[in-house]
């Protein structure tokens, strides 16, 4: 079956977004409610559900699939068991996936569901990138590796690269940056994540707006060591106290870009450490590809932010990445091209469109199913 009408469901940390694409993956239809929290918030998930008018199927967008969920795959009870086993791994994003696919799954039971997983696109790394350097038993009892996040960003990115340069996928190396409150990168070789930057957890990585990104694990020891600082206090300081917070006393990128140009040490800090960051990571992924062919730009800082953009193609410029100005400024372009002219990587900014590869992973199971 091929479905017209279908609704993609997000759950996030404080809503719970619904949205229906056709099959033009245009958006006819949405809400955003409060996340669930149980059985007592079905009936307003229900409300919302019916006055979307008809639908097919639905996506699900789930962040954590382990080692079990390398692709979407379509919801039954032993599916979601496992998704559920998997809550140790993702303790602050799999409880409310879960239960927004159980409203949603009581509000419409007869319509055929998908799981989209943010890790799968990732699962298919070289061992090499993958590969903590942690002992053997450790690694297979507990299955620590670097499982990379954002997979369904960079996977629409991707394929939008692809359309937007007029080359096939799997003609080109790839870095996507999705630029957000969180943020990571990927390295993208002919259509498949060979690196990221993110790992176990979403913690490792760039700088982000809260969370720390990478740190000397040395360093954590040290304090719950030495300081005597409990796990939970650690654990909620580098999600939720870091990054830009933690540097400058604010999350937006905006207000530090305008401190910064006003001369505030925190601010231009913040952004120089940041941008550090960012442009180191953003050669590494170079390094896994073996070249360059395009960067892209996507998420709320990668889509938005032109001063961002400029400032870190201007530390890569030796890798080709070159930045137009006039094209970097026109925000009102949409999905566009951003590098000079004839410069050796081309460059782009890319609407972040996880709800499409939701879309597109729906229609791959349903049709598989019934090919």
């Amino acid at each position: 079956m091929t479905p017209e009408r279908i609704l993609v469901v997000n759950a996030g940390s404080s809503s719970l977004k619904l949205r229906v694409l056709d099959a033009t993956d245009t958006v006819v239809a949405g809400a955003d409610l409060p996340p669930p929290r149980g059985p007592e918030d079905r009936p307003a998930v229900a409300a919302a559900v019916t006055g979307l008018g008809s639908l097919d199927a639905v996506g699900h967008r789930i962040v954590h699939g382990g080692t079990a969920f390398l692709g979407p795959v379509r919801l039954d009870e032993r599916v979601i068991a496992r998704i559920a086993s998997l809550t140790s791994l993702a303790p602050l994003h799999q409880p409310k996936a879960l239960d927004a696919l159980e409203a949603v799954t009581a509000a419409v039971p007869d319509l055929p569901a998908v799981a989209s997983f943010d890790t799968a696109f990732h699962a298919g790394m070289p061992e090499a990138a993958a590969t903590y350097a942690l002992p053997a038993p450790w690694r297979q009892r507990w299955d620590l590796r670097r499982y990379g996040f954002h997979g369904l960003s960079h996977a629409y990115a991707t394929r939008r690269a692809g359309d937007l340069l007029g080359v096939p996928v799997t003609d080109l190396r790839l870095v996507t940056c999705h630029l957000g409150a969180g943020a990571s990168l990927a390295a993208v070789a002919a259509g498949r994540s060979v690196d990221t930057t993110m790992g176990f957890t979403p913690l490792e990585g760039l700088v982000m707006a809260t969370r720390s990104g990478s740190v000397d694990p040395g360093l954590v020891l040290w304090l719950a060591d030495h300081v005597g600082m409990p796990p939970a206090e650690l654990a909620a300081t580098l999600e939720h106290r870091s990054g830009l917070l933690g540097l400058a006393g604010t999350a937006d990128m905006r207000e530090i870009l305008a401190r910064a140009d006003a001369g505030d040490a925190r601010a231009r800090l913040a952004l120089e450490v940041y941008l550090h960051r960012l442009r180191r990571e953003i050669a590494a992924m170079t390094a896994s590809l073996g070249g360059l062919d395009a960067i892209v730009f996507t998420g709320g800082v990668g889509e938005r932010s032109a001063p961002v953009r400029a400032m870190a193609a201007d530390g890569l410029g030796y890798l080709g990445i070159r930045i137009d100005p006039s094209r970097n400024a026109d925000a009102a372009a949409g999905d566009r091209e951003i590098g000079e002219a004839g410069a050796p990587v081309r460059a782009l900014v890319v609407e972040s469109r996880e709800d499409v590869q939701i879309a597109a992973d729906v229609r791959s199971v349903l049709e598989s199913a019934t090919a």
